[in-house]
This record gives structure tokens, sequence and C-alpha cells, in this order.
């Protein structure tokens, strides 16, 4: 499964890191398995990329560069001010 593997620095709100604390606790519970949070990550990316035609899936993708470019402009005109990223698709669990 993880022949072919490299680590990936992820930076999330915290309130999608907060459900998937969430799911891993309930997928531990229904499966009587331990399942991580790096689990539980890994499955929604993969499902994800399955999917990359979706309508929530681009409009999460363009929500969120949309907010990297707007931080980036400000970053560079000298404001000082931080930004906090907004997921577009916001309380959606993916469809």
């Amino acid at each position: 499964m993880f022949e072919n593997k490299t680590k990936v620095l992820l930076i999330l709100p915290q309130d999608a890191l907060d459900r998937a604390r969430v799911l891993a606790g309930e997928a531990t519970t229904t499966l009587k398995l331990p399942v991580s949070v790096q689990i539980v990550l890994r499955a929604l990316v993969e499902e994800g990329l399955k999917r990359d035609r979706d309508r929530k899936v681009f409009a999460n993708i363009e929500g969120q560069a949309r907010t990297v470019r707007r931080i980036r402009s400000l970053a560079g005109r000298g404001r000082g001010t931080v930004v906090e990223p907004r997921l577009a698709a916001r309380g959606s669990r993916g469809a």
C-alpha cells in the first residue's frame, strides 16, 4: 500500500481538522479498529481525487485558489494583514 510514499505538510483550518477527528472517532467506533486522523485525511484525498469533475470539489478548489491569490496580493502590497482563508464549500461534507 505504501511502497511509493512521500511526505506532505498540510495546513488546514481548525474546523476541518476537528471534523476529521470526529470522523476518525466514528470510524474507530464503527469498525472497532484504531483509525487515525492521518488515515481519514488520506482516504478523503483519495476519494476526492476520484471525483475530479464534481462541481462541489471544483467550487472548493476555486474558493481556496482565490483566497490564496488575495492573501498573496495583500502581502505583495506590503500590508501586514493576516487573512483567514475560508473554504468555499464550508459545512459541506462532500456529498
